[in-house]
């Protein structure tokens, strides 16, 4: 398995599975196929509605969570701190079952709310990465990666 190092020190995979359009009841056995074949990232996100099949099979596989590197992303009906806290929260404990989520991808359409995410980040959470993008009419893109190391 190959990784790219991000800005906080965090080891991610360069090859990942996504679960994107992958009908909820099909979920969780294809991620238990994608890493019996040595998958070990998992892109899903509030808006495919299969988060929780991606945190039954991580738990199911018998593998430490450590092994795994788990992307999610925000919900555009979450937009606003207090609805984005508690869908991250949900996210955490009752969809995809873990403690942390290594990275947190907040959508172009949150631009709005990146600071508040921003502030979110600052504060002890749970997440080891997030990636805050935003778009300005002059398509500038701010990344910003933050960490609780």
């Amino acid at each position: 398995m190959f990784y790219k190092t991000l800005n906080n020190k965090v080891k991610m995979p360069q090859l990942g599975f996504g679960v994107y359009q992958t009908p909820v009841d099909e979920t969780k056995r294809a991620v238990l196929d994608a890493i019996e074949v040595g998958y070990r990232a998992f892109d899903t996100a509030q808006a495919y509605g299969n988060e929780a099949g991606v945190g039954e099979a991580i738990k199911e596989s018998g593998l430490p969570r450590e092994e795994f590197f788990i992307t999610t992303k925000i919900w555009i009906s979450n937009a606003g701190y207090e609805k984005a806290k508690a869908s991250i929260e949900e996210s955490f404990a009752k969809k995809l079952q873990t403690d942390y989520i290594d990275l947190f991808v907040d959508s172009p359409t949150f631009s709005v709310i990146t600071m508040e995410l921003t502030e979110l980040c600052r504060k002890p959470t749970r997440l080891v990465s997030s990636v805050l993008l935003g778009f300005q009419t002059s398509h500038q893109i701010v990344l910003l990666i933050c960490s609780i190391l």
